[in-house]
């Protein structure tokens, strides 16, 4: 199950920050690294930062996007702080573990973090199914970005040597590619259809994501709506 747990650093200032992540990573059972678009590939400080798991951070992949480092996950949760403007289905600490180990039986997972100052944005918080806050003192609820890594990754470990009291997930869900397939097709259809203005689809489609994604369609059911979309498109071309 940790095999196809796979942690995403998005676009990390600090080449100590990785090496720090991946040793983070090791400590708890955890190998799949991914870094999207980092300032710097891991360096020296990197490597001296990881100590002992100088192997998680040779094996790291580098993505040019986020898009391409989730396409082949099932489960994409980002970490976000509680967020009034953007609200999406939030998940504790506990919560991020257990629904990591319960749906890594099926698919790939990703757990994504994102810059040292500011986080993931907006666009990348939507590219996610769920959103997980760590419960820190509400006080001082600043975490560095290992630390986090550290935090969640314990959360996965704790999980998985408790598996036998997590009810594994049996439902088959799309792959990131094929979810974000979907949006780029429901968009289109809205637009031929003239439901959404082109110069201002942003706000309708940000609704819809947050929709889809908590209900979060099966993968036959992503085919049936596609199949849905696919009719419509048709029945106006014949018009």
């Amino acid at each position: 199950m940790l095999e196809r747990v796979k942690i995403v650093l998005v676009n990390t200032s600090h080449t100590g920050n990785i090496g720090s992540a991946a040793r983070a990573m090791k400590t708890m059972g955890l190998y799949d690294l991914a870094l999207v678009q980092p300032v710097s590939e891991p360096d020296g400080k990197a490597s001296a930062l990881a100590a002992g798991a100088g192997d998680v951070l040779s094996k790291a992949e580098i993505f040019n996007s986020l898009d391409e480092a989730i396409a082949d996950c099932g489960l994409v949760i980002g970490t976000s702080a509680r967020s009034r403007t953007l609200s999406w289905p939030m998940l504790s600490s506990r919560e991020c573990g257990e629904k990591i180990i319960a749906e890594s039986t099926n698919h790939k997972v990703a757990l994504v973090f994102g810059r040292e100052n500011s986080g993931l944005t907006n666009e990348e918080l939507q590219l996610c199914n769920y959103h997980v806050c760590i419960d820190a003192n509400p006080e001082y609820s600043s975490l560095n970005l290992a630390a986090a890594v550290q935090t969640l990754c314990y959360e996965i470990r704790m999980a998985f040597l408790a598996q036998d009291k997590i009810k594994p997930s049996q439902s088959e869900y799309p792959l990131s590619e094929e979810l974000e397939q979907f949006y780029v097709h429901l968009e289109k259809t809205l637009r031929h259809t003239n439901f959404i203005i082109p110069k201002h689809p942003g706000v309708v489609m940000t609704k819809l994501r947050r929709l889809f994604n908590r209900a979060r369609p099966e993968a036959q059911e992503l085919n049936i709506l596609r199949g849905i979309l696919s009719s419509i498109t048709k029945l106006k071309r014949d018009e």
